[in-house]
């Protein structure tokens, strides 16, 4: 049996269940509590040496980072989503790297100083803010580009690299980041959320996280 330890709160570790969804892979999911230092436990420690999520276990093999995870789950199974062919693959990397390195961590400026700050007890930073938004208005026209000209990001076909970038966008409401401006990438999200791998999740990560504030307050 697969185990996936993360947190709702975290975009990396829901794209690690999508994608196990997606693969019909059966899995126990395990919740990480991040606020109260779960992840800091020396058990946990000993699966992810820096305190992190997502961690996936399967039998005695251990293995973080969400990107490597995904690619392990897909060739586990010899799925399509992670072609075979050598330059296919290179272009589901290339743009799972985009939205992993570029888009994902904008939004997360955007969204710790929007957000995520009134539940870690620190202060807005502005100038994080203002790079987070500045980034965005440089990569999200990107996305929209290829989006505009492609069913799917790396191509006519469904990849792990949609998945990483549906994942990394997860915050944007929450964020106040406005998508609808690109009808292209708002269309291809609206499509991925409504599939079964994302509501086995939850039915949007704004109503998940509007719960979680909830229970915080």
């Amino acid at each position: 049996m697969i185990t996936i330890y993360g947190n709702e709160f975290s975009s990396p570790s829901n794209k690690v269940r999508y994608v196990a969804n997606a693969l019909g892979i059966d899995y126990e999911y395990k919740p990480v509590d991040l606020m109260g230092g779960a992840n800091k436990t020396e058990s946990y420690l000993k699966l992810h040496p820096a305190g992190k999520v997502p961690v996936l276990q399967d039998g005695d093999f251990v293995l973080f980072e969400s990107n490597a995870i995904l690619r392990y789950l897909a060739q586990k199974v010899s799925s399509s989503l992670y072609p075979q062919e050598i330059k296919r693959r290179a272009v589901v990397d290339q743009w799972m790297d985009f939205a992993s390195l570029h888009v994902g961590p904008a939004l997360g400026k955007v969204f710790f100083n929007r957000v995520a700050y009134q539940f870690l007890n620190t202060e807005v930073d502005p100038r994080s803010l203002a790079d987070g938004l500045q980034f965005l208005q440089r990569f999200l026209p990107v996305l929209e580009g290829q989006l505009a000209k492609s069913a799917y990001l790396a191509g006519p076909e469904l990849t792990l690299a949609d998945f990483a970038l549906l994942a990394s966008l997860d915050q944007a409401e929450a964020a106040g980041v406005e998508l609808s401006v690109y009808p292209a990438l708002s269309q291809w999200r609206k499509e991925l959320i409504a599939k079964d791998f994302y509501q086995k999740c939850f039915p949007s990560y704004v109503a998940m996280l509007q719960s979680l504030m909830q229970k915080a307050s």
